[in-house]
């Protein structure tokens, strides 16, 4: 919990607001202390003009910031930076594999009666493409990581297990690890469910955004993975003057970038 409260401070947004409210702390400090007993003396004047040109750095330094990472072409950049660093994109170009480890990215489980089936999220890209390598012969079974996100809902393993067997993988070439609540987990408890299958080629898929910050994890976990990324967020685009404008999608994004970037920073 900690560490998703300082990557949200940390974040775009979060790092706007605190510099935002400091710059209002500092332009209410500098009027108080000139209003003070001693406001006729000019050391006091003088600390109240530097406490307001703080204040008024930081109230630009918010603005400054907030409408960069909320630009789409500054977004897209960023994101486009890390995703180039994910792996090969096409099924034919990964080896043959007995297992390939399935991320879990934000899958809500089923919650009867108003939502009878998984709801898929961002993540649902992940597991279809699970799917496709199964049945493209490059992984002999799945191995889904990823516990409970919202109480009741059941563990994202779980509820990526029904999409799969609704794509025709067999209940028996699926495996669970179903108790991980962010990246770092995935990794430990995911070594530990592939003990019994020995060293060898294992495939990881994830979001291409979230390959980087996942590839390190398993590394440091002390497993050697293959990267199988899907769900390529961007892709080359002509010149549009509306990618220059600010917008709350751009500023999404970007904050999901700073997570990846930041996550390790923090145990994520």
């Amino acid at each position: 919990m900690l560490g998703k409260v300082l990557m949200a401070l940390v974040g775009p947004l979060g790092t706007a607001l605190l510099f935002g409210m400091l710059a209002l702390l500092l332009a209410s400090a500098g009027h108080v202390s000139e209003r003070g007993p001693r406001a006729a003396a000019r050391s006091a004047r003088g600390f109240a003009r530097t406490l307001r040109r703080l204040g008024l750095g930081c109230g630009v330094f918010a603005c400054f910031w907030l409408a960069l990472w909320s630009t789409p072409v500054v977004s897209d950049a960023l994101r486009g930076w890390i995703e180039a660093q994910a792996g090969p994109a096409a099924v034919e170009a990964l080896p043959r594999c007995e297992v390939a480890v399935v991320l879990g990215g934000g899958m809500s489980g089923p919650r009867a009666p108003h939502r009878p089936y998984p709801d898929l999220a961002a993540s649902g890209d992940r597991v279809w493409h699970a799917a496709r390598l199964f049945h493209a012969n490059k992984a002999g079974r799945l191995l889904l990581s990823g516990g409970e996100v919202h109480t009741g809902d059941g563990s994202e393993a779980e509820a990526m297990a029904v999409l799969l067997r609704d794509l025709g993988v067999p209940r028996d070439r699926i495996l669970f690890e179903a108790a991980s609540i962010n990246t770092v987990t995935n990794a430990e408890r995911t070594r530990a469910a592939l003990k019994p299958f020995g060293p060898g080629c294992t495939l990881l898929v994830t979001s291409a955004l979230h390959m980087r910050r996942a590839k390190r994890a398993f590394e440091r976990a002390g497993l050697e993975v293959q990267p199988a990324p899907t769900d390529f967020e961007i892709i080359p685009m002509p010149f549009d003057v509306l990618r220059v404008l600010p917008s709350v999608s751009a500023l999404e994004g970007s904050t999901r970038a700073f997570k990846e970037l930041i996550g390790p920073l923090f145990g994520r």
